[in-house]
This record gives structure tokens, sequence and C-alpha cells, in this order.
């Protein structure tokens, strides 16, 4: 559930800010006062991230479109919320994602959780440490750093949620 302060920033931020909007559909269709310079290598969110030094694989592959503003906050628009498995981290995306980014860094992250025990919590931030080659998922104070090599491929949606752990308890 979207908090409706942070709607109420989204709106803010879409009616004062200049925005940079993508969709993975035809963007000369849908947006034809879009510059042809923007239309790069760019309009696929995936194709984005590691300019930003963050792996490809941290967004799941039903992405619809997604917005960045100049002041890098962005809006991710996915198909529809799903589960996606890495390793032993289960991991839910809510249908709209949201955060800032920096180099190697989302800050203020919303829309994505992480299975922790029985309880699912808030992922608040991600890094990624182009030294360690790993990546940190901040879930409030607690965080999990899992190898970046994880995320070099994007990763298929789930409607369900299946943890490969759950099998071993039954």
């Amino acid at each position: 559930m979207v908090a409706p302060s942070f709607l109420y920033l989204v709106v803010l931020l879409l009616f004062f800010q200049t925005n940079l909007s993508f969709s993975t559909t035809d963007l000369t269709k849908d947006q034809p006062g879009l510059p042809l310079s923007l239309i790069s290598s760019t309009s696929d969110v995936h194709d984005l991230l590691p300019e930003y030094g963050l792996p490809r694989g941290i967004l799941p592959n039903n992405v619809k479109s997604y917005t960045l503003s100049a002041s890098r906050e962005f809006t991710v628009e996915l198909g529809s919320s799903c589960y996606v498995q890495f390793d032993d981290q289960l991991v839910y995306y809510e249908k709209k994602i949201g955060g800032k980014l920096s180099y190697g860094a989302v800050h203020d992250a919303s829309g994505i959780q992480a299975k922790k025990l029985f309880l699912w919590l808030p992922v608040t931030g991600i890094e990624a440490d182009q030294d360690s080659g790993m990546v940190h998922f901040f879930v409030g104070a607690l965080s999990k750093t899992l190898p970046a090599k994880q995320f070099e491929d994007i990763p298929v949606c789930k409607s369900k949620a299946f943890l490969r752990a759950d099998l071993a308890s039954l």
C-alpha cells in the first residue's frame, strides 16, 4: 500500500519539475515531443541502471515505464506486482516503485519488500559496491548483502511467492 503522502509528493513532482519519462513501448509514438537525443540506450530502465553503477537485474523483467526527474527521483511502473527469488532471498515488487537515484545507490526506496523469517519488511535503500562486487539491501537498520553476480541477468517476475526453503520445512 502506498502512503497518501508519497502519492502527494509524486503528484507535486510531476507538476513542478521537468521529468524525463520513458516507456518500454514505441517512444516516438507515445511521446512525439521527446527529443531524439533522449531516445537512446536509456529507453529501457535496465540499460540506465549500469550508467548509475547499479546492476541491471535489481528490477524485474515486467517494467512497463519509468520516470526520472532532474533531481534523480524516479518512479518505475511494473505491469503487475510480483515476486522474485534471489538465491535465499525472496523479494516482492509492488506495481509502482520509487526512490532517489545516485551513483551506486538507491535511497528512499519504496515499493520493494524483502521476506525475513515470516515478515515482509520494506527495502529502504540499495547500494552496489563495485570494489567488493556486492549489493547491499537496507531494510530499516538491517541490511542483507548479496553478490552482484546474482543481478547480472534481469529476473523474471512471478505472480506467486515460492521460496525454495519452504520445501525443506514440509
